[in-house]
């Protein structure tokens, strides 16, 4: 009788790390949960699979609010020694957007409303530049 209740109570201890396990894993902090309104609009990744990875992505929010979009890029994949660069614009925009894996990356009618460029280099270093092409 008394091997039973140890069953059980081990069973019991078991079954709530796992139960606690999937609620950890289930309710962690992702980009629906941030304040501000994020779209993205276009994707582009090259397809070298033994080098750098390099990820471009086009992201439309009507905001300006700098650490929101710093915790989005924050988000997005990112591989050891790959590069991550996510452009936010503050323009809807219609239509197929090409993206190009050469710098500026995006094209010039969209670098008019582009307000913030995140980009995570690739020793994970983190970037947010302001009104990235007014230079230009």
């Amino acid at each position: 009788m008394r091997r039973n209740y140890l069953f059980y109570a081990i069973l019991l201890v078991v079954v709530a790390v796992v139960a606690w396990v999937i609620s950890d894993t289930v309710s962690q902090p992702g980009v629906g949960d941030l304040s501000g309104q994020y779209e993205e609009l276009a994707f582009e990744r090259n397809e070298n699979n033994t080098g750098p990875v390099v990820r471009i992505y086009l992201v439309y929010t009507p905001e300006s609010n700098w650490e929101e979009m710093e915790v989005y890029g924050n988000f997005m994949p990112h591989t050891k020694y790959g590069i991550t660069r996510v452009f936010f614009v503050n323009g809807r925009l219609d239509g197929k957007i090409a993206l190009d894996l050469k710098y500026p990356h995006i094209p010039d009618e969209i670098q008019k409303i582009c307000i913030g460029q995140y980009e995570k280099s690739p020793m994970g270093e983190v970037r947010l530049k302001r009104f990235p092409f007014e230079e230009l």
